[in-house]
């Protein structure tokens, strides 16, 4: 899927280099973007609880290593993982990031041995499936007590921690709030919007989640805040519908006492797909490959957004096209994740939380505005009345006293979102691509990805 997706790209800049003269010199770029750079198989035994013995195998690739450190890469535990899998998963969080504009490259890995892995000038991981802050501590701990044990960077090896071990605030939430400016972006602009019969705008739209993850979760939470209305949840057990929407918070605190949704009270049971159910905006927010040429003609939603990693094949998407139907891709959307990742990764090398060095400054230069406001007025009408007051807002009052951590994580993800999806756009209408944002998705990952390879000379 993520070749055909490349290919499609790719071919549009051969295209290009070929009317310029320059064809055997970018094709020869482009095979080497194409392939992945480094991968390793590992196989080590396990004993069980119960006494028995298995060999677990894992797999770590590298995509590229145009810029170090390796970045962006998730630790898998899944059964179900292989080579060609992570492979995949790794060329798809160059493209990812290069979009975002970190330059940093992937790291996939299926219960793998650590402690040669790590390392945050070379190699730099992050929590993804069945795992989560504590294993990220663990192959923190692993990687200080053995080969990083001189380097004062040792934190910095991997995001995604908890906070007390150098974690940083927002990190829990980053995916879910990407995909939310992802979709603002799109749905408030009044020309996609027209392309496709929709109204610009969130606030009354409704939605249909397929995952109640941390991502899903978190989605769904900033999705409503804005105005949206989920009608529909689906997970492994069971789906739960409500055409007048589903209360996130009252949806997980239930989920969390019982375990599942099923069952949550103001809704009914689905038994269909919910990915067929009609809405305005469809969010997969589960695994790979959920929507194919066989349900992709059923689809009824004007917009998708994938939160989740490779929820679309490639005859799926061309039927979406062909239904003029809106698809946000993954490369783009999901991006909020690796965004704040790589803000925490700033942020241990750095050694300081983010605010704590403008904090008093930032203060004293808002205090020092609203003197200045107060003395221009006092100079214009006179004080014959006496001094005249400024009285701050409360919105304004809550700046005054220092943005936090999180504040200036939101701030700085919104940013990367907003001006990435203007690339996109910029690159959708100089090709001509209509709909098809993944295509102008991957055309902006490869020049940028391109760029560096052609500057550096490609000397290796």
């Amino acid at each position: 899927m993520v070749e055909a997706f490349y290919g499609r790209a790719a071919a549009m800049i051969e295209a290009g280099a070929a009317q310029r003269g320059g064809l055997p010199w970018v094709r020869v770029i482009l095979e080497t973007i194409r392939r992945c750079s480094h991968v390793l198989e590992v196989a080590f035994p396990l004993r069980r609880d119960s006494g028995a013995w298995e060999v677990v195998r894992g797999w770590r690739a590298q995509h590229s290593q145009h810029r170090l450190p390796c970045k962006g890469g998730k630790v898998r535990f899944s059964s179900s993982m292989g080579a060609d899998e992570v492979k995949a998963l790794a060329a798809l969080m160059t493209y990812k990031c290069a979009i975002v504009g970190k330059y940093k490259r992937n790291v996939k890995l299926r219960k793998a041995y650590f402690s040669t892995s790590a390392g945050p000038g070379i190699d730099v991981l992050a929590p993804d499936v069945s795992t989560g802050e504590r294993e990220m501590s663990w192959i923190a701990d692993t990687y200080t007590h053995t080969l990083g044990y001189r380097d004062i960077n040792t934190q910095a090896c991997v995001t995604g921690k908890p906070i007390s071990q150098g974690g940083i605030h927002g990190q829990c939430s980053a995916t879910g709030r990407g995909v939310l400016h992802g979709i603002e972006s799109y749905i408030t602009n009044t020309d996609y919007m027209d392309c496709i019969g929709l109204s610009p705008g969130l606030p009354g739209k409704t939605f249909v989640l397929q995952g109640f993850g941390k991502m899903g979760l978190h989605t769904m939470r900033y999705l409503h805040e804005y105005g949206a209305h989920c009608i529909c949840v689906g997970e492994t057990d069971g789906a739960i519908y409500n055409p007048r929407g589903i209360d996130p918070k009252e949806l997980e605190d239930y989920e969390q006492g019982h375990g599942t949704i099923v069952g949550f009270p103001k809704t009914e049971s689905y038994n269909g797909s919910v990915l067929e159910v009609p809405c305005d905006i469809l969010i997969p927010a589960a695994i790979e490959k959920q929507l194919t040429g066989e349900n992709a003609p059923r689809v009824q939603a004007k917009i998708i957004a994938e939160a989740a990693d490779g929820p679309t094949t490639p005859a799926a998407h061309e039927i979406f096209l062909q239904r003029n139907i809106l698809v946000i891709p993954d490369v783009y959307v999901n991006a909020g994740g690796v965004t704040v990742s790589f803000f925490e990764w700033l942020k241990n090398l750095n050694h300081v939380s983010y605010g704590c060095l403008s904090f008093k400054y930032e203060w004293d230069s808002s205090y020092h505005l609203l003197q200045s406001v107060q003395h221009s007025l006092e100079q214009w009408f006179g004080k014959s009345r006496g001094e005249i007051p400024i009285i701050p807002s409360p919105q304004f009052q809550a700046r005054v006293t220092g943005a936090s951590e999180k504040d200036i994580v939101y701030s700085g993800l919104a940013y990367t979102m907003e001006q990435s999806v203007k690339q996109i756009m910029t690159m959708a209408a100089r090709y001509n691509l209509g709909l098809d944002q993944r295509t102008a998705a991957y055309l902006c990952a490869l020049e940028k990805v391109f760029t560096v390879y052609n500057e550096a000379g490609f000397t290796y």
